[in-house]
């Protein structure tokens, strides 16, 4: 592609060929006609007698053999120390004798030059997936969360007038350590592999079958917009291992896929949602009871799928990735 200010662009550059070799012109009086050196008209006409209108494109700068590249050893070498020790260039560098900048060359050639593009636990490259189509695979998980006390938690009330809230809240039971207990509330989530597009209900357990039921909504609540589920992936928790989920994944026509026990990264994109979801709504504000919390979770959704701008999909909401919406093209 010529830049913005280029005399010649692949146009022009063939009218110069056609001038010299079609016309008879001579290159001189080519070149002072469109204003280029000698040279310049020589090349694109000598590449227009070879090559035709086709050899008019630019070529790519780069050599055809580099002598004084890195030898291949010497990056199996580099990139192992990387991945092996998590050691900087400079660490590398004195292990293996070569300068830093031939490593930190090395390492960025490699995508290595970031730590965070190798995985904490394993030292393995990520590998980073996105299935093609809405719908191909759905992510469900559970979400945790205390209670709120009447009048607030102690996050925004401090733990003193935090503690006598919950002690003040209707339905507060103590443990065998006289601790208030307000119970929990348990997000059930659900979020689109390809679009990011998510569904959530609360609920007060995490059984089979309160999972199963989030399963089926969450499912009629995508064909309602035009996604067809195929698979689901979740962790081996007991709701997603029991008879009842295998049941109800077989009269959806769902495949279901559990990760890799201890591995929480393989379902990383709903482990970044809940991360989203407790920064942008769980915690963010101070909500006078767990009643006003979890009425505030319908509007959040819809901020979240229809309005915020999702940096792993090009920086657009997540809506927009689903085809089939009334009113919506793309």
């Amino acid at each position: 592609m010529s830049h913005a200010n280029a005399a010649l662009t692949p146009v022009q550059r063939a009218r110069i060929g056609r001038m010299v070799v079609d016309d008879g012109w001579t290159i001189a009086q080519a070149a002072r006609y469109f204003r280029v050196s000698w040279p310049t008209a020589a090349k694109w006409s000598q590449r227009y007698l070879e090559m035709g209108r086709s050899g008019m494109s630019d070529r790519s700068s780069r050599p055809h053999h580099s002598p004084n590249r890195t030898p291949q050893p010497l990056v199996r070498k580099i990139v192992h120390k990387r991945i092996k020790t998590r050691r900087g260039p400079v660490e590398i560098a004195s292990l293996t004798g070569v300068p830093a900048s031939t490593v930190y060359a090395v390492l960025k050639r490699c995508r290595l030059n970031r730590l965070s593009h190798v995985d904490v636990a394993t030292g393995e490259v990520i590998r980073r997936y996105e299935h093609d189509h809405p719908g191909s695979l759905i992510h469900v998980d559970v979400k945790k969360l205390g209670n709120i006390p009447d009048g607030g938690g102690h996050r925004f009330v401090g733990r003193q007038k935090g503690r006598k809230n919950r002690q003040g809240t209707t339905g507060t039971r103590r443990s065998k350590h006289h601790n208030e207990l307000l119970g929990h509330a348990f997000v059930h989530t659900v979020i689109d592999d390809h679009s990011r597009v998510a569904y959530a209900e609360i609920h007060d357990d995490e059984t089979a079958a309160t999972a199963t039921g989030v399963l089926m909504r969450a499912v009629a609540w995508f064909a309602a917009r035009g996604v067809h589920v195929e698979a689901v992936l979740s962790d081996n928790g007991g709701c997603y291992t029991s008879h009842a989920w295998r049941d109800t994944c077989r009269q959806l026509g769902v495949k279901h896929r559990c990760t890799r026990p201890y591995r929480p990264q393989t379902n990383g994109k709903i482990e970044r949602f809940h991360r989203t979801m407790s920064d942008g709504w769980a915690y963010s504000k101070h909500y006078n009871s767990e009643k006003a919390r979890r009425a505030a979770l319908p509007a959040w959704l819809h901020f979240y799928n229809h309005h915020r701008q999702h940096s792993a999909i090009g920086k657009v909401p997540p809506i927009t990735r689903l085809n089939n919406l009334p009113e919506h093209y793309s």
